[in-house]
């Protein structure tokens, strides 16, 4: 056996790993981008030459390269869906566009193409933006591992070529490079990018290990028992790339009416055209009435009354902090009707904190709260283990001086011991600390451990001298704002939050019963995979399934779902890319506001189809009917774009936001 896994390093050191650069897609890097930007600026230099009275062949010139720079993109889309016998939106902006400019509408033209590029460039960088979360998730694997022969000899190997049935060496600090089982060491394994437990797990003879996973502080023998391509990081990989081009693709409620819409106005306006010139009227003014229905019938204010009230909730979202990616995103937040919540880093704030602090004494006086966590305080100082870190937290929160300590050791699985005031003080697992005692006092301290782990805490036994002085009880805090969005979220969808989460059942039982979730919503100890079942089982029932989580185990379920919603300061960069919405500032409580608001929006949006279908058909009626004259025309059509569009902005003021807050109370 190599001599490693029998050395216990005094102190872990600091696990750095060597990870890949994240791979993140310019902006620029797409062309599309660099299209809508060029159109963009063209517009904007020929806008104020326009107003300013320069000669028109000069802003005329600007305008026409803004044409072709952002045109030309989403025309040879449309006339490549018009190949397959499809009438795309894209080429009936177009021809709008040139049709507006055909009758001197140049700069309404040029600013439906500049819409329109933007539009494009901004859905193109999503997808590019997910894809590289996507493979940057592949990063967390080592590209490299220790592979052991039988003869004990070591070589570096890529973690690709490892087979089952291999086995691998994992040092401290190390990322474990496949997914297998410990054959023999001890070490704590950081695995929260895979089942989200907020707290290194220990880790011994014939535990199970998944690659990419963090070392701790003990070296580990691992016998491979999964292909790289089949290991539970590669699978997610897989899951939320199914997920993402299976999901249903969801659209504006204005586009699930575009092609009919395209075609009729298509085939009236060729007919408004070419039925006159059938009964003898002249060529100029049957296509002056053909120009004028094409602009008073366009969908411009039919956009437009789905898009600002969209939008504007975005904006406002964004400023009390919940970015929404796109309006799409927007109407479908106000659809659901069940909601799916990850425990660590979600429900709770993802670090653990010392929650209960229980001095142990059978006769006459102990030690007083204060006296034992600065004892443990301590003895953890040096150590890097997340619940040592907590502890020596606790004292500094409580203003308590943490005494210089002599010969720290650090246990791997069972815990630290150092000299502190002349006194041996032990801090760790109280199976192992307790191992062997039988006394009155040992006793108690089981008993109070036992108490504190049905609690759903993590116990930590201090020792002092060999006797028991105390047991303190770690947990990951709750949020403050969990319970009143639990509460709020069951109100919204009518049925109670299903609590999703990798973490043991014991833990997840307590938290449930604190924020009000029931017994039959809570499921623990589930994989990436189970999520995503879970998930799936609620919408094959027809319900529209909101998930919220941060962790890159969350990721193939926020794909897989309706609409997924990432923790914004704590989340990974997979769950941020993957998720349609994101917490920035982690405050829990604007998930039910921002679907209130959601609501609020496609309300609006319902009153703007409804003026803007009154403004169309009046203006059409009176074109096809009786003379309307084109300013007339354009006087109508754009005063229709304007009430619509400022209805829709009524959503950019905070007393929407608060009108929402009071809606989900």
């Amino acid at each position: 056996m190599p001599s490693e896994l029998n050395q216990r390093p005094e102190r872990a050191a600091p696990a750095v790993p060597g990870m890949a650069p994240k791979r993140r897609t310019r902006v620029f890097a797409l062309a599309e981008a660099r299209w809508a930007a060029a159109a963009l600026v063209l517009f904007l230099i020929a806008l104020p030459l326009q107003l300013a009275g320069a000669p028109a062949w000069m802003w005329g010139l600007l305008y026409a390269a803004a044409y072709l720079t952002g045109g030309w993109e989403p025309a040879w889309a449309g006339l490549a869906a018009l190949r397959e016998k499809t009438l795309d939106v894209d080429l009936l902006m177009i021809v709008a566009a040139i049709g507006a400019a055909s009758i001197g509408q140049v700069m309404d033209g040029a600013l439906l193409i500049v819409i329109f590029a933007t539009s494009g460039a901004l859905e193109a960088l999503a997808t590019a933006r997910t894809q590289d979360a996507v493979r940057g998730l592949l990063d967390l694997a080592p590209t490299t591992a220790s592979r052991l022969a039988d003869d004990g000899i070591e070589e570096s190997v890529p973690t690709e070529d490892l087979v089952v049935g291999d086995t691998i060496l994992v040092r401290p600090g190390e990322r474990v490079g496949a997914d297998g089982r410990v054959l023999d060491g001890a070490s704590e394994v950081d695995q929260a990018t895979i089942t989200g437990e907020p707290l290194p797990v220990a880790k011994e003879t014939g535990d199970e290990v998944f690659a990419g996973t963090l070392n701790g502080t003990g070296a580990l023998r691992i016998k491979v028992e999964r292909d790289a391509s089949d290991s539970v990081i590669a699978r997610i990989v897989a899951m939320v790339e199914e997920a993402s081009e299976t999901k249903a693709p969801t659209q504006l409620f204005i586009e699930k009416v575009e092609q009919r819409y395209s075609l009729g106005m298509v085939f009236a306006t060729l007919a408004v055209f070419l039925i006159p010139l059938a009964f003898g009227a002249d060529l100029t003014g049957s296509l002056l009435r053909a120009m004028t229905f094409m602009i008073v019938a366009s969908p411009c204010a039919v956009v437009l009354a789905t898009m600002p009230p969209l939008l504007s909730a975005i904006a406002n979202a964004g400023r009390h902090g919940v970015l929404v990616k796109s309006a799409v995103v927007m109407e479908r937040l106000g659809q659901v009707d069940a909601v799916a919540l990850d425990k660590t880093g979600t429900l709770t704030e993802g670090t653990p904190r010392v929650a209960d602090i229980r001095p142990l004494y059978l006769e006459g006086p102990g030690l007083d709260e204060d006296t034992l966590l600065a004892l443990a305080a301590a003895a953890e100082h040096p150590s890097e283990h997340p619940l040592a870190r907590a502890v020596v937290d606790a004292a500094r929160t409580r203003g308590l001086a943490i005494a210089g300590m002599r010969n720290f050791a650090s246990t791997p699985g069972v815990g630290v011991t150092a000299t502190v005031d002349g006194h041996t003080i032990a801090v760790g697992a109280p199976a192992h600390l307790l191992d062997g005692n039988d006394d009155s006092l040992s006793a108690r301290a089981a008993e109070l451990a036992a108490e504190l782990e049905d609690g759903g805490r993590t116990a930590v036994l201090v020792l002092r001298d060999g006797a028991p002085v105390g047991v303190l009880g770690i947990a990951d805090r709750l949020r403050p704002d969990a319970a009143a969005t639990v509460a709020a979220l069951t109100t919204l969808t009518g049925s109670i939050p299903m609590l999703v989460t990798g973490d043991n059942p014991r833990a997840a039982a307590r938290l449930a019963a604190e924020v009000g979730i029931t017994g039959d919503e809570v499921h623990a100890g589930l994989l990436p995979q189970d999520k995503v079942e879970a998930v799936r089982r609620l919408e094959a029932r027809g319900r529209k399934v909101l998930v919220i989580g941060d962790g890159v185990n969350d990721a193939p379920a926020l794909a897989a779902a309706h609409t997924g919603i990432a923790m914004g300061r704590a989340g990974s960069d997979l769950a941020l890319e993957t998720a349609d919405a994101v917490i920035v500032r982690d405050d829990l409580a604007t998930v039910p506001q921002v679907i209130a608001l959601s609501r609020a929006a496609r309300r609006l949006v319902v009153q703007n189809l409804v003026i803007a279908g009154v403004f169309i058909s009046g203006l059409v009626i009176w074109d096809l009917v009786g003379h309307l004259p084109l300013p007339l025309g354009v006087l109508g059509h754009e005063g229709s774009t304007v009430i619509v569009g400022l209805n829709g902005l009524r959503l950019l003021r905070d007393t929407a936001w608060n009108r929402a807050a009071k809606d989900v109370q």
